[in-house]
């Protein structure tokens, strides 16, 4: 054997380049993903439960499943964002002695409804396994 044909052998499987390509989460870890986002409704059971729910999933889930921890904290984000916003409407609608409410009620029923459906996407989303950010969260939890 010549010396090109050793150079050649050890050389191909350095210059071959490595992809990484991000782990495909579980189903047990999609699972917890879905429910970090869903438990969000049990606001319609006790009001601050939409940022109790995904707080009791991320903390569970943050030392075993990244994506399920991932997703919690992100729903977390996202209701502690909208639950701000809808206390500074009921401040400029006590503040302006309910005269506000002409513009606070129609901007409170937008916030319910985008809450809503924002939501339900980001529990499809993360039911299929992808890493869905919501486009107005302030990213309070790190």
């Amino acid at each position: 054997m010549s010396e090109n044909e050793n150079d050649t052998g050890s050389a191909t499987p350095a210059s071959v380049p490595e992809t990484v390509q991000s782990p495909v989460p579980s189903n047990d870890d999609r699972t917890w993903a879905l429910i970090g986002h869903l438990s969000a409704f049990s606001a319609f059971i006790t009001g601050i439960g939409c940022v109790i729910g995904p707080l009791i999933v991320w903390l569970v889930k943050r030392d075993t499943l990244p994506f399920a921890a991932d997703q919690a904290k992100e729903a977390l984000n996202f209701n502690i964002t909208a639950l701000i916003v809808a206390a500074a409407l009921w401040v400029v609608t006590i503040g302006t002695f309910f005269i506000g409410a002409l513009l606070t009620v129609p901007i409170g029923l937008l916030l319910f409804v985008a809450w809503f459906v924002l939501t339900i996407v980001a529990a499809i989303k993360a039911n299929e396994g992808v890493a869905y950010r919501y486009p107005f969260a302030l990213r309070l939890v790190k």
